[in-house]
């Protein structure tokens, strides 16, 4: 497993086409916004079924699926370009 540290706003990429970028830190809660490809499926983990829970643990390092959970599509989030969507001021 790879444990980065990252700030408010900061990304990283995963292969050519997935981007994950810290968009809030509050609390003991991170959010993240997830921008990939349509035909790549973007689940939470508890969300997954318990037979492949299993078969995550056998596996050497995690799929690409298992991510935390976006309330707006990455395309309309990446599109409008507004980083701050959903806060108030």
């Amino acid at each position: 497993m790879l444990v980065l540290t990252r700030k408010l706003m900061e990304k990283l990429f995963i292969g050519d086409d997935i981007c994950v970028t810290v968009v809030r830190l509050e609390g003991g809660q991170v959010r993240l916004g997830i921008e990939a490809p349509r035909n790549v499926s973007v689940v939470r983990a508890e969300l997954v079924p318990e037979r492949l829970g299993a078969q995550l643990k056998a596996a050497p390092r995690p799929p690409v699926a298992v991510r935390a959970e976006l309330k707006t599509p990455p395309t309309a989030a990446h599109e409008t370009g507004n980083r701050r969507r959903g806060r108030s001021r």
